[in-house]
């Protein structure tokens, strides 16, 4: 299910609008004086400072040109510090297959590019942040995976290859064959190339069907049809 937008929160904005805008060069769609939204690629980004919790971070994903890994390394090197593990500025996935590497926003994101190559969709443009194709992954974290995973399962999203849901690992929701997931976890997992390890904060996530799920400030979920978009 193709992700349309997602909502998250900072309490760094103007940091935040200048590194997405000015450094990656993402295209800015809208601002007011509590919030910003650019696109990325058929997806929309907001940061918004609304309500926001305390050092809120997540983790999240952009899909990249299958044939774009190397030179988007390179192009992201130029504006960025890759986040390295085990000596490594890069992750190759062979049960994807994909190629991964990671960075820091200003705000703490955990941000990922990531090259699916079963999606096999390639660019002869050169590397930029309008290469970027879609919103892969958005980290969804909940205090109980199992429950929250069967709210999932009624609006279309199941667990890639239907593996069975852990409250220990992560859960990535979506089909393969799309690349687009929602990864369920609870509290208290290390994200990978990062120190931190999974938190619950508010966000809004909404789908191409105009289905959003949210996590509101109460922390609780929420799932209903967004009319309004």
């Amino acid at each position: 299910m193709e992700i349309k937008s997602i909502v998250l929160q900072t309490n760094s904005l103007m940091e935040m609008k200048n590194f997405y805008i000015n450094i990656l060069g993402f295209s800015l769609i809208h601002e007011d004086k509590d919030s910003f939204r650019f696109a990325a690629g058929t997806g929309e980004f907001e940061f918004t400072t609304r309500e926001a919790a305390e050092n809120p971070f997540y983790h999240f994903a952009f899909n990249i040109p299958a044939n774009k890994f190397n030179e988007a390394k390179l192009w992201a090197k130029e504006r960025v510090s890759l986040l390295v593990e085990d000596g490594l500025d890069e992750v190759h996935f062979s049960h994807f297959p994909a190629h991964a590497f990671y960075f820091y926003d200003p705000s703490g994101n955990i941000v990922e590019l990531i090259s699916r190559y079963e999606i096999a969709e390639i660019s002869n443009e050169p590397f930029s942040a309008k290469s970027v194709l879609n919103i892969s992954e958005i980290g969804l974290v909940v205090k109980d995976a199992v429950s929250v995973s069967e709210k999932l399962n009624e609006i279309g999203l199941t667990e890639r290859d239907n593996d069975a849901i852990s409250r220990t690992s992560l859960n990535f929701m979506g089909e393969r064959s799309s690349g687009i997931f929602i990864i369920l976890a609870q509290p208290g997992r290390r994200w990978i190339f990062s120190d931190k390890v999974s938190a619950i904060f508010p966000l809004e996530i909404t789908f191409i069907n105009n289905i959003k799920v949210m996590i509101n400030s109460q922390n609780e979920l929420q799932i209903y049809r967004d009319e309004h978009r």
